[in-house]
């Protein structure tokens, strides 16, 4: 295989193997994940056959856990983390500690170091966000209480992680590693004034990318998507959400050293204030599908399947660890943070797996001499068969919550029962915003649409590129909107009110739902007669470039505007001459 067409092989052979092993997969009841975690294992390196490029599949992965991500934050607003914060911070905070100790007990048993275990609990202790995200998409929950929660959860997960990557080179000699990049007697251990310094340093990154975002964010983002979308070019429009997501997550990354994933994130909720945050979601998603899969796949291909046959009861202590170890912590959290049982299973369900941030840290762990290939090969399986075994939790979790709400159904039913009302109640109200925004949104379209039978032929993309490009307008009784010999540089609709066309041997009367000043635009000369306002009236301005962008794209549209505009030049005439 020649190394300039590597980037197509891999994505062609990944995509076809997936979709042929989703499908059998799904044809034995299985979810199609699983195919698309045998496709990897399929194509990958501890396989015979072709083998893909593992460097090409991991980076492909990490655009779909951006894009993934990126779609999170469309539909997650910064209100949503303030309402979860309560149970999401400290939740997720408790779970890393105390899965984190369990790995290293289940790693000191293995007859590994303390260093290595704690590499070793901290990969176990943090869930995938690709994973937790299919399965509440699947299950209708990602807009739930629990939902919400989870997400928040996995948020302040990655927050952790950074810390995580950031302090773990500086700490390595001192847990028994090696610092990257030195070796021997050149390497110079940490001391704490160092680590110290590194940690108030990352905070502040961590928190002036957060400030940035959220102060200038949406001051900034919002405001440019609009301008894209006034020129009515979709590809553009879909080329700048994308540019958004991906210059994002890539320059926050690179200057504040947070993760793709959560710079992605911040940019899907810097993008959820603007009102075309649904149309950014609707054209990123067929991208965010196609990535995705291809995550499942190059976590396939780093799996080394004799490693089950190696070492079968490290295996299954990592898996029942991973599955039953964080499944039991997380409910305790949960339960012993006052909320209700059924939403702590449910958060429990969620988090029973572990995924890319897992794979990151053991890469690190092995190059400053944490952890041991074997090791990584033990994460591994956790995560496949965790992933594997994920929605076949969600279900054993469903008959649980049925049997003990009828074998304790008085504490079952109060347990954490104000916590939730609170909780529901606050994302409730949240979530009523957003419906009233977009309501209002789709309020001001259908006016246009009522007010303006003539545009409603166009579809409504069009209406929504139109309701863009109007800039609104007042006059009250007795302003002179228009003048003669004046040059025309806008095309004006009335709302509401009424105006007078002053022609030279009288008035005519325009009321709502009319227009004028298009004479001058269709023409390119000057303005043939006054306008005066008759009553307060509510106008929308169309200026020249916008209305030659708009109509070029409409000719239908531009030909009715040219006909009633010279069917309105006929009438002028003839009642000039009426009246000589």
């Amino acid at each position: 295989m020649h190394h300039d067409i590597a980037l197509i092989a891999t994505i062609a052979v990944g995509f076809v193997s997936a979709a042929i092993l989703g499908y059998i997969a799904d044809r034995m009841r299985l979810p199609p994940l699983v195919g698309y975690l045998a496709a990897g294992i399929l194509i990958g390196p501890f396989s015979p056959g072709f083998t893909a490029n593992g460097d090409i599949a991991s980076q492909l992965a990490e655009l779909g856990v951006i894009l993934l991500m990126f779609g999170v934050g469309l539909h997650f607003s910064a209100s949503d983390l303030k309402a979860v914060r309560a149970l999401a911070v400290p939740g997720a905070v408790l779970q890393i500690v105390l899965v984190t100790l369990l790995g290293m007990g289940l790693a000191s048993l293995f007859g590994r170091s303390p260093g290595t275990g704690l590499v070793f609990g901290l990969c176990l202790s943090v869930a995938s966000t690709v994973v937790l995200l299919k399965a509440l998409e699947e299950r209708n929950l990602v807009n739930s209480a629990a939902g919400r929660v989870a997400i928040g959860w996995l948020i302040v997960e990655d927050l952790v992680m950074v810390l995580v990557l950031v302090l773990l080179p500086l700490l390595a000699e001192v847990i028994g590693g090696q610092v990257a990049g030195h070796a021997g007697d050149h390497a110079v251990p940490a001391d704490a004034t160092t680590i110290t310094v590194n940690i108030i340093v990352t905070l502040a990154k961590v928190s002036g990318f957060t400030v940035l975002a959220v102060v200038l964010g949406p001051k900034t983002v919002p405001w440019m998507l609009t301008q894209v979308a006034r020129t009515g070019s979709r590809e553009l429009f879909t080329l700048s959400v994308l540019a958004i997501a991906l210059g994002i997550a890539f320059g926050s990354a690179m200057l504040f050293g947070v993760s793709f994933a959560l710079g992605a994130f911040f940019a899907g909720v810097i993008m959820s204030e603007s009102h075309l945050s649904h149309r950014a979601a609707a054209d990123s998603l067929p991208l965010q599908n196609a990535f995705s899969v291809l995550f499942f796949v190059s976590v396939g291909m780093l799996f080394d399947p004799t490693i089950i046959l190696r070492e079968p009861l490290e295996v299954l202590a990592t898996l029942a660890l991973v599955i039953i170890g964080k499944y039991v912590v997380s409910v305790a959290v949960v339960l012993l943070l006052r909320y209700p049982l059924g939403m702590a299973l449910a958060i429990g369900a969620g988090l029973a797996q572990i995924g890319e941030f897992s794979f990151i840290l053991a890469g690190l762990g092995i190059s400053l001499g944490l952890l041991s290939p074997e090791g990584q090969s033990l994460i591994l399986a956790g995560a496949i068969l965790s992933i594997t075994i994920n929605p076949l939790l969600f279900w054993i979790t469903g008959e649980m919550k049925t049997r003990l709400r009828v074998a304790l159904p008085v504490w079952s039913a109060r347990h954490g029962k104000k916590r939730f009302e609170a909780l529901t109640s606050e994302l409730a109200v949240i979530q009523a915003q957003q419906e009233a925004r977009d309501r209002q949104h789709h309020m001001k379209i259908q006016h246009i649409v009522e007010t303006f039978p003539l545009f409603s032929s166009i579809d409504e993309a069009s209406h929504e590129e139109l309701l863009l490009m109007f800039r609104p307008h007042s006059a009250s009784p007795g302003d002179r909107i228009l003048r003669a010999g004046d040059r025309g540089d806008s095309m004006y609709f009335i709302a509401s009110g009424s105006v007078e066309v002053q022609i030279s041997k009288g008035e005519i009367r325009l009321g709502a739902g009319s227009f004028f000043g298009e004479m001058a635009l269709l023409t390119g000369g000057r303005r043939t007669a006054d306008v005066v306002a008759v009553d307060f009236c509510e106008l929308f301005l169309l200026d020249r470039r916008d209305f030659n962008v708009f109509m070029s794209r409409h000719p239908a549209l531009r030909a009715a505007v040219s006909e009633m505009a010279q069917a309105r030049k006929r009438m002028n005439e003839t009642t000039d001459e009426t009246e000589v």
